[in-house]
């Protein structure tokens, strides 16, 4: 009996990109306003249902442009202007995939400083000053545990004033419930200090 195939794929791993034609006769043509170090520019990826899926390195987009795998969403007037033996691209902030790709599930985002910073929304989380630093609520010399509902953005002048003590001993409230954040789209920002505009309505909350 014929098994019916999937109207789903698996991406292929990041490696095999390599060998697409064309992968590696990628250059760039630099004009006085482009943005240098094009290599290390990243850009969004979505999946074919614009759901956000990873932070590509620039050069890796453009393969996928190049081999017909996505397509852009959202161009970057300032990047440079990418030649490969098929076609020239100018540069997106934004690509999505032309075929639907399985993305396996997992349940708690890790907890990374970009990510707390996003859920705190770079604000202190005693005094609402923007945030430089992260603070164990109770502190971990008196057992608290580096999670996220232990964990806060914090302001140098109040992670210097709150030192070892607990919010009781100082009076102190915290301005918004510590809860981990949910969402498929928060394993991404846990990875992303900072944000390309044009990424912050596939993003959600927390991108803002």
């Amino acid at each position: 009996m014929k098994h019916r195939s999937s109207a789903h794929r698996q991406l292929p791993p990041a490696e095999t990109l390599d060998g697409v034609p064309g992968a590696n006769t990628l250059r760039v043509v630099r004009d006085p306003g482009a943005l240098p170090d094009w290599f290390a520019l990243r850009v969004l990826l979505l999946n074919a249902t614009f759901e956000p899926l990873t932070a590509l390195p620039a050069r890796r987009a453009v393969v996928l442009m190049t081999c017909g795998k996505a397509d852009t969403v959202h161009e970057d007037p300032q990047a440079p202007v990418v030649h490969s033996a098929e076609r020239s691209v100018q540069l997106p902030s934004v690509i999505r995939l032309r075929t639907f790709v399985r993305v396996p599930y997992h349940a708690r985002v890790p907890m990374t400083r970009a990510a707390l910073m996003h859920r705190d929304g770079n604000r202190c989380a005693y005094c609402g000053a923007k945030a430089e630093t992260i603070d164990h609520v109770v502190p971990r010399s008196r057992g608290g545990e580096h999670s996220w509902e232990n964990c806060v953005a914090c302001c140098a002048s109040c992670n210097h004033k709150k030192a070892d003590r607990l919010l009781s001993e100082l009076g102190w409230t915290l301005r918004a419930s510590l809860v981990p954040p949910k969402g498929r789209h928060w394993r991404l920002l846990a990875t992303l200090p900072e944000l390309h505009p044009t990424w912050l309505p596939y993003l959600g909350e927390g991108a803002a």
